[in-house]
């Protein structure tokens, strides 16, 4: 199997793995409320495209059920989302 035949089928879990590296970035550079958003953000990218997408196009996304998969990704993000937008900055970005 080459590079493009691992990147055709598991395109899902690479592009929220390039959103994860993005928030691990920012909060590597003391952005982390930034990082911890744009985490949650993916997580709930990941939900969806495993909503949108069927079992042989999600790819690595597909652990169990589509609907186990999602509620639990949708609620992971809604609760990192909610803890980067409303948690006190203490002084940082």
């Amino acid at each position: 199997m080459s590079v493009r035949d691992v990147i055709r089928s598991q395109w899902p879990i690479l592009v929220v793995g390039l959103i994860f590296a993005a928030g691990f970035a920012l909060a590597a550079a003391n952005f982390w409320r930034r990082g911890a958003l744009l985490i949650g953000i993916g997580v709930g990218v990941a939900a969806a495209l495993r909503l949108a997408l069927s079992e042989q196009r999600a790819g690595l996304l597909a652990v169990r059920s589509k609907g186990i998969d999602f509620v639990t990704m949708a609620t992971v993000a809604a609760a990192v989302v909610y803890i980067a937008w409303t948690i006190d900055p203490l002084g940082t970005r």
